[in-house]
């Protein structure tokens, strides 16, 4: 396991944000090394194992947190429909509250849609090959403000 780093895009993946080193707080030592992750690793080292038995790996895990207020909505993708100039993305939903929205969408290498979810519950996964497609997810409202 490599040290804490900070995740990079060039801006040929990501207009937005690519060209900067983005940091994210790390994992808490027990989710890092608990059930869950260990099983979302071998999920992903499984399947995308078999896709390509002879590539190098390097394994980057982001928390993404999209919290939204009632007055602005939450952009999980705020680069649009994008690629992350990896080779394969696998990506959980951990939890989910209060919050109605963001649909993934994949699309093919024309920018055409072929497939629409939503990860909702926890745990649902999306296995995306990102040489292949590229996705999207649909901005994320507030659902009762009350409940904030």
């Amino acid at each position: 396991m490599e040290a804490q780093q900070p995740h990079y895009q060039t801006l040929d993946y990501n207009t937005l944000n690519g060209g900067v080193a983005r940091h994210y707080e790390p994992f808490e030592d027990e989710i890092l090394r608990g059930n869950t992750m260990d099983g979302l690793v071998r999920l992903g080292a499984g399947v995308f194992g078999r896709l390509a038995p002879y590539s190098a790996w390097h394994i980057e895990a982001h928390q993404f947190r999209i919290e939204v207020n009632g007055e602005e909505v939450g952009r999980p993708t705020p680069e649009g429909v994008h690629r992350d100039g990896v080779t394969f993305v696998l990506m959980a939903m951990i939890g989910r509250n209060n919050a109605i929205g963001g649909e993934s969408t994949v699309f093919n290498l024309e920018k055409e849609p072929v497939a629409k979810f939503t990860l909702s519950d926890v745990l649902d996964v999306a296995l995306v090959n990102d040489e292949r497609v590229y996705h999207g997810v649909s901005p994320i409202e507030q659902v009762d403000p009350r409940l904030a």
